[in-house]
């Protein structure tokens, strides 16, 4: 039977009567309090084994009490509440040494569960000074699915483990990656990101580990690679599924030994970096194609990160909506609101392009539009006057897209592609690379039905033996012969 003395504070008589009830049926002994005079008054006495608090307590803020509770009772773990459930309320309840933080409302089992984990092995936080208040938070959202985001990020930021973020395009991935970094230990070190897909292939290695001069043609001098820019600090390479094999192989050693050599060198160089990686890409299937290696996936997959699509938390919408306006409106642009029918569009259309995708909407309607107020046939006009499309559930929407054509699922996979960029067009080499992800899938499905034969597969598929053979190759696809 679970054991320990709780010391709770809440300024909510029946949160008190509640939390109460839930931890002595547990087997804990509770005492309660609504102010943050009597919390602190029982820790400079030495009771209680563990404490729950609210940060707004009508005489002081917890966050203000927490650095004086660490200081005295460095070992005594801290359970922070807070209906404010933003990302700068989880990271504050991390920087200032909290065990844990749960937004409100929040479920009791999980309550009970956290207690337990805190009692039965307690931990001390790193707790990192801050580099002053920020305002600008980086992440919007309090829903559900962002909430378990932010309590995340604050475990991580006092770490370096390396993450692997994964989510569509347009979900924020390197605003959470610039968070890691920003409110994290290498905050003072540089940030430098990495777009794979926007780099020609033949390049890569350079780019990332830097060239010495007459390592190849053109190479006039010396040139340092994104490894040693980011050196102290953290490195973040996005889109990392479009990695080619021969870049996967050095930064597979890069992780394992903590070293590289630039491309023409032979001097090993030792490298302090955190890595955090990101795709929009299942790179499951990509190991599974031959693609992408599977013990590189391992050792850039050990904190997995997935971000939602905004479809999956529309509750955000309006935070979203007022945090764009704010930012339009500081560059100059008059302010605007959005009228119910307007909000009830956008909860409601799909959001292809996610998070990003809102935001440009955001910025045309303040640019475009005189009125104060837009409307429900502004958003209408601005989303092409198209219906609405209501948020369907995933089994539905998995059932439409098996009954429509190939044709016009590629039609419609590539609108939602080029959606993600509204101001700006795709990286160069669009063509041979939405082939390569078409050709190398249908080769795979080819070999995978006649069981690796590829006398067979070339047959069903229509082409010469010896071509199949060649594009096996080339696309570094696994074949796997099994038996009847």
């Amino acid at each position: 039977m679970p054991s320990g003395q709780i010391l709770l504070a809440d300024d909510d008589a029946a949160i008190r009567t509640v939390l109460n009830q839930a931890l002595s049926r547990a087997g804990y002994e509770v005492r309660s309090t609504s102010n943050a005079a009597t919390l602190w008054r029982w820790v400079a006495q030495g009771e209680g084994d563990l404490v729950i608090t609210d940060v707004m307590m009508p005489d002081e803020n917890a966050f203000d009490l927490l650095p004086r509770i660490k200081k005295l009772r460095p070992d005594l773990p801290i359970v922070v509440m807070s209906a404010q459930n933003t990302f700068m309320t989880a990271i504050k309840a991390s920087e200032r040494g909290a065990y844990e933080y749960l937004p409100k409302p929040f479920d009791l089992k999980e309550l009970v569960a956290v207690v337990g984990r805190a009692l039965s092995r307690p931990r001390v936080l790193s707790n990192p000074s801050s580099s002053g208040e920020n305002e600008d938070i980086p992440l919007i959202g309090r829903s559900h699915a962002m909430q378990e985001i932010y309590r995340a990020l604050a475990r991580l930021m006092p770490t370096d483990l390396t993450v692997m973020i994964t989510g569509e395009s347009g979900t924020g991935k390197e605003l959470v990656a610039r968070a890691l970094h920003d409110y994290g230990k290498r905050r003072q070190g540089p940030f430098v990101a990495v777009n794979m897909a926007a780099i020609p292939r033949e390049l890569i290695e350079s780019e990332l580990f830097g060239h010495e001069k007459g390592a190849f043609t053109g190479a006039t001098a010396r040139n340092t690679g994104r490894f040693e820019q980011a050196e102290g600090g953290t490195l973040f390479l996005d889109e990392i599924g479009d990695m080619p094999m021969e870049a996967q192989t050095r930064l597979l050693r890069v992780l394992q030994q903590g070293e590289y050599t630039t491309v023409g060198g032979r001097v090993p160089i030792k490298t302090n970096v955190r890595i955090i990686a990101a795709t929009n890409k299942d790179l499951r299937v990509l190991i599974q194609q031959g693609l992408f290696r599977e013990d590189l996936f391992f050792r850039l997959n050990v904190v997995p990160l997935r971000l939602p699509p905004l479809r999956e938390r529309v509750e955000d919408i309006p935070d979203l909506v007022r945090h764009f306006f704010v930012l339009v409106e500081k560059e100059g642009l008059s302010r605007k609101q959005l009228d119910v029918e307007a909000m009830d569009r956008l909860k409601r259309y799909r959001w292809p392009g996610n998070v990003r995708e809102l935001e440009n909407l955001i910025r045309r309607l303040a640019a475009l539009y005189p009125q104060d107020t837009i409307t429900g046939a502004i958003v209408d006009a601005e989303l092409d006057a198209q219906p609405m499309p209501a948020v369907q559930p995933a089994g539905k929407s998995v059932q439409a897209a098996a009954s429509e054509g190939l044709s016009d699922a590629v039609e419609r996979h590539l609108a939602e592609y080029f959606s993600g960029y509204k101001d700006s067009l795709p990286p160069p080499g669009l063509y041979h690379r939405i082939l390569r992800e078409i050709e190398g899938p249908l080769i795979g499905a080819a070999l995978a039905a006649t069981r690796g034969n590829q006398i067979r597969a070339a047959e069903l598929l229509g082409v010469n033996r010896n071509t199949l053979r060649k594009k096996v190759r080339n696309l570094e696809l696994m074949v796997v012969r099994t038996s009847r």
